[in-house]
């Protein structure tokens, strides 16, 4: 039974309650079990909000988000769990509270709650009950996540969402994948999520997808190669992984054994062809990668071994907003015909009002467009421009390179400042990856210093932000 109306929007798609929503280390869940442990939370939950959901396992995370939009509260996601974060979120004078399966949680200034931790394992599917609870239906106007983008440029910006615009972004991601995999629906298929369910990719490709988009999702939040494959054999055919470029070629250069899977989802950055090749061959499904933003949700889709044109969901549409005159020096290796000045928007379906997008593209018609690079990720050296993910493509290509990324010193005059390139190649000279990068950019690009290091700090979606990487790069000589 659904309780729902034309101002609401039911908490779970139509489905099976019976049939399984979640897995936590290869034991099912049941819809009957999710909405019986969601009703029980909101019972305890403060009477006033935000709720800051700080859950790591994605069912128990589920099981917050569902509570607080039964008692018609908001969730606050935030990018991690930093105290100095957590005090940026909950404004003087305000309520709010945490939740959290971490015992070990410090929150400064936030009522902690806590839920049972992962290693708590649920005893059955359906455990015994008189009744089944129904699926309630959420009025649609509420404001049922705030977003936080990640950082990777700069200061954290919140986006709230209403739960009508989490439903009509999640129905027309869930058509257009079942479209590719030629389903009538995603009923049936489990996601395996490497990204946290805080982040917005996470979130909408694991914990919506599964909630109003018919799909099943994983508890887990598996990192290391041999975990993956492990949630993946734990769950059964249909399954989906749902990663990111980072943790993709990570996972493939392991060379642990790969169960297949019938669905590859990646964002949070461009994807090269060949990685996507790689990935198409190692695990037998289609590759197929997201375009979006905090602030638009998602976008498009493409299909990168076949295509580098993104394909905008149904009901959107792309366009030039702006463009002041472009300056001195050609694109580079960006585009020839792009304008860096260039501003683009997306309107329409979930979207509604034309919102900024943060990245330059070519526009085919209104529905199509290749990615150029983001708008601020454009760099100019000696009179030319390139963008950082361009750069950053061609150094992760080279043979040996496990990791890297490009920096650019700033405020130093255009001309004289020259970019570093800091890698994870332990068996690569910097002479050698200097003499690799002359054969694929332009000489302007060529770093004059390489930084080698272990590791580069990147956070659980893959990303580095622009403060770490800076204060890696300045922490060498």
């Amino acid at each position: 039974m659904t309780h729902t109306s034309a101002s609401s929007r039911p908490l779970l798609a139509e489905r099976d309650l019976s049939a399984p929503l979640a897995w936590r280390a290869g034991v099912a869940i049941s819809g009957h079990r999710f909405l019986r442990d969601a009703q029980q939370l909101a019972a305890r939950l403060p009477a006033t909000g935000p709720m800051v959901n700080l859950c790591i396992d994605r069912y128990q995370f589920a099981v917050g988000l569902a509570a607080a939009l039964m008692r018609g509260q908001t969730s606050l996601l935030p990018p991690n769990a930093l105290p100095a974060t957590l005090m940026a979120l909950v404004a003087p004078g305000h309520s709010g509270y945490a939740l959290t399966d971490d015992l070990a949680l410090v929150a400064p200034g936030l009522p902690l709650l806590h839920l049972p931790g992962s290693h708590e394992p649920f005893a059955a599917l359906n455990p015994p009950q008189t009744s089944m609870p129904p699926t309630p239906g959420i009025a649609s106007a509420l404001l049922a996540a705030c977003l936080l983008t990640s950082g990777s440029t700069g200061a954290p910006q919140p986006h709230a969402k209403t739960w009508g615009t989490l439903g009509r972004n999640i129905d027309a991601a869930a058509r257009r994948l079942a479209d590719i995999l030629g389903w009538p629906s995603l009923a049936g298929l489990t996601l395996v999520a490497t990204v946290p369910p805080q982040h917005s990719y996470g979130f909408e490709s694991s914990v919506m997808l599964a909630l109003l988009g018919g799909a099943a999702f994983d508890s887990g939040r598996p990192y290391f190669p041999a975990d993956i494959a492990q949630a993946l054999a734990q769950v059964p055919r249909p399954r989906a992984l749902v990663t990111t470029p980072f943790h993709l070629k990570t996972l493939l250069q392991a060379g642990v054994p790969l169960p297949a899977v019938d669905l590859l989802l990646s964002a949070t950055a461009p994807l090269s062809p060949q990685l996507a090749l790689q990935a198409e061959q190692a695990f037998g499904a289609p590759m197929i990668e997201i375009y979006g933003c905090t602030e638009a949700g998602q976008v498009a889709t493409r299909r990168t071994v076949t295509t580098e044109v993104w394909h905008c969901f149904d009901g959107l549409s792309v366009h030039q907003v702006a463009s002041a005159s472009a300056g001195p020096g050609g694109l580079g290796n960006v585009d020839a015909d792009a304008d860096a000045s260039a501003q683009f928007a997306v309107e329409g379906g979930h979207v509604g009002d034309a919102t900024a997008l943060a990245d330059l593209l070519h526009l085919q018609d209104a529905q199509h467009f290749r990615l150029l690079g983001r708008a601020n990720d454009l760099i100019h050296v000696a009179g030319k421009r390139s963008s950082l993910a361009h750069l950053n493509y061609h150094l992760n290509s080279i043979e040996g390179v496990l990791d890297g990324a490009f920096w650019l010193p700033d405020g130093l005059p255009d001309g004289v400042v020259r970019t570093v390139a800091v890698v994870v190649a332990p068996g690569l000279s910097a002479a050698q990856l200097i003499a690799a990068l002359r054969t694929r950019i332009e000489a302007a690009f060529v770093p004059r210093r390489i930084v080698h290091c272990q590791t580069l700090p990147r956070e659980a979606t893959g990303k580095l932000t622009v403060q770490a990487l800076r204060a890696l790069a300045q922490g060498q000589p």
